[in-house]
Order: structure tokens, then C-alpha cells, then sequence
């Protein structure tokens, strides 16, 4: 009857690991069938561009994966419903957080590009062109940050104004430069 017991005790746990290592040979078996697959398809069809076979081998292969750890989870007690929550929920509140700083990041990736690249200085006389039928914002830059380009506005009418422009503007718009 000991033996019974002990045999019963470890029943569960060696079962379990069987299990997991059957999905996990079965994931990496599926992964390679596909990846050949893909390899083929693209030797069989010149045409299809390299660019694309990469990538989607690299999708499928992370498919697979993921759903093979998934039911490894599932295996160990873990609600797969519960996990999807979870990652639908820290998706969302990652896309909102990265719109919500896409246009400060966007400034300030634009400022990097202007003190690398130069394609203005301080003391420089730039026009942003708006299109060819309007004027677009004229005048003398006289600071450069992280957010904006500050220009001393050089119209007749506006003389001594300062005028601050988005630095990804420079990069979304035609401008005319002078030094």
C-alpha cells in the first residue's frame, strides 16, 4: 500500500512534466516545419522579396512560441484568460502612454537632427513654406532647445516678435534658409 501512495505522490508532478515536454518538442517540431516551409516558399518563388519572408518568419515563429508558453502556464494552473487580460491590458495602456508622448518625443528626436545634421544655425534666417499660395512663418533663429526653435520674427509688422516652432515642423515642411 506504501508504494501505492508514493507512486500516487509523484503520479501527478511526472505527468505534468511529460506534458510540458511534449509541448515543448512539439512547439520547437511546428516552429521548424513552418520556417523550412517558408524557406521553400521562397526559394520556390524568386518574387516574393526576402524583406517579407524574414519578417513573417520571425511573426510565426513568436506565434508559436507564445502559444506553446501559454499552455505551458495553462499546464501549471494558470488561467490562459487571465494572462490574455492582463497583455490586452498593458497593450492598451501602452499604445494610449505612446501617443500621449509621441509628439513630445517626436520635438525632441527632431532637436537631435538639427544639432547633428545642421541644417540651420543660430543667427541663420529661415522661412518655413507653408504651400506656394501662403506665407509661411519668416525670421532669424535665435534659440534652438529639445521642443521648439525660438525665431526673432523679421516682418514689417510684427518687428521684435518671437515666434517658437516645433522642431518636427522643420522636418515635415519645405524651408528656405539664408546665412
Amino acid at each position: 500500500m506504501d508504494d501505492l501512495q508514493l507512486l500516487m505522490a509523484w503520479s501527478e508532478p511526472l505527468i505534468r512534466t511529460a506534458q510540458v515536454l511534449l509541448i515543448v518538442l512539439l512547439a520547437w517540431l511546428v516552429q521548424r516545419i513552418v520556417t523550412r516551409g517558408i524557406t521553400r516558399l521562397g526559394v520556390r518563388y524568386p518574387q516574393l522579396p526576402p524583406e517579407l519572408m524574414l519578417p513573417l518568419r520571425g511573426l510565426l515563429r513568436w506565434m508559436i512560441l507564445g502559444s506553446a508558453f501559454m499552455l505551458v502556464l495553462e499546464r501549471f494552473g494558470v488561467s490562459a484568460e487571465v494572462l490574455w487580460t492582463a497583455l490586452t491590458g498593458f497593450a492598451a495602456v501602452a499604445a494610449v502612454a505612446f501617443f500621449a508622448i509621441w509628439s513630445v518625443l517626436s520635438n525632441m528626436f527632431c532637436a537631435v537632427l538639427i544639432f547633428s545634421l545642421g541644417p540651420f544655425r543660430m543667427g541663420d534666417k529661415v522661412e518655413v513654406i507653408e504651400s506656394a499660395d501662403k506665407p509661411g512663418v519668416k525670421g532669424r533663429v535665435i534659440a534652438i532647445n529639445l521642443f521648439y526653435t525660438t525665431l526673432e520674427d523679421l516682418s514689417e509688422d510684427n518687428v521684435g516678435a518671437m515666434v517658437q516652432v516645433p522642431n518636427s515642423l522643420f522636418f515635415q515642411k519645405a524651408v528656405r534658409r539664408w546665412r
